[in-house]
């Protein structure tokens, strides 16, 4: 009988950094979600520039600051767009930018198309949280989302921690447990449905924690991609930007695809599924 390898426990010495690093940033972003429009758009803006320059660093390491400029210009551009509802002219954007890119990346990146990659990963992550926080109740759907992925990235590492066993993926992510995917699921589901009872949000819990199951597995799948991106590039964290956790890459790659989960389901909810 064959066993899936066991995972290697985890390193508790720097937790009291991240919780810190946690404390910190968590009500800057609560504050812009809350204040929306310039604020909002300015901590988006600020967050596409930065991991622009961990995927030029990553992706570009001979030139990181060129990569990092083309995919920050172009990411740039659609967001404004799209903040100022120009939506369809947004995505039109963020894929001549893709292109623009992938021109200036050439003789400084080993493949160019990376280039045009950082500006689809993170640029239409970007437009969908933009979009979210416009729409009626953007606040409230936004703070779900958020709520959701922080609840799986918790119950994930609380339950893998707990009760480690089998490793999930281990030749990307040898420290992530099956164990910590279904606890971070479950915490997903929590959240979503515990969101409905925050007035004035509007949905069904059992709807809402459907999108929290499905942002769950977004989430985990987002984290996933990342660890693979990082042992393709052969580096350990996409940064130092935040004590204790890594680039800023490593903290929200799993918020990237569950903002295009949670658009999804809010897109359905605006043609007529409010209940």
């Amino acid at each position: 009988m064959t066993y899936l390898p066991q995972a290697k426990r985890f390193d508790w010495s720097n937790l009291g950094v991240r919780v810190a690093s946690a404390i910190v940033l968590i009500p800057a972003v609560l504050a812009a979600l809350w204040i929306g429009d310039w604020a909002f758009l300015l901590l988006i803006s600020v967050g596409v520039a930065l991991l622009a320059l961990e995927w030029g660093g990553m992706s570009a390491p001979r030139a990181p600051s060129r990569v990092a400029a083309a995919i920050t210009v172009a990411v740039l551009i659609g967001l404004f767009l799209a903040h100022g509802g120009a939506l369809p002219l947004a995505w039109g954007a963020v894929i001549a930018g893709a292109a623009a890119a992938a021109l200036v990346a050439r003789g400084v990146a080993e493949r160019p198309a990376d280039a045009a990659f950082g500006v689809i990963y993170i640029g239409v992550p970007c437009l969908c949280l933009m979009w979210i926080r416009t729409m009626p109740q953007g606040a409230w759907w936004t703070l779900m989302l958020f709520a959701i992925t922080w609840a799986a990235d918790i119950a994930a590492f609380g339950v893998g921690s707990a009760l480690k066993g089998p490793k999930l993926w281990p030749r990307f992510s040898p420290n992530k447990t099956w164990s910590g995917f279904f606890g971070g699921l479950a915490g997903a589901v929590l959240a979503g449905a515990l969101m409905t009872f925050a007035p004035p949000f509007r949905l069904n819990p059992v709807a809402a924690g459907v999108i929290g199951l499905v942002g769950g597995l977004a989430t985990m799948a987002g984290d996933l991609w990342e660890s693979m991106l990082k042992r393709r590039f052969g580096v350990k964290d996409s940064g130092d930007l935040i004590p204790g956790h890594g680039g800023l890459l490593d903290r929200v790659d799993g918020l990237m695809f569950a903002a295009v989960v949670v658009a999804a389901a809010r897109l359905v909810n605006h043609l007529g599924w409010d209940h």
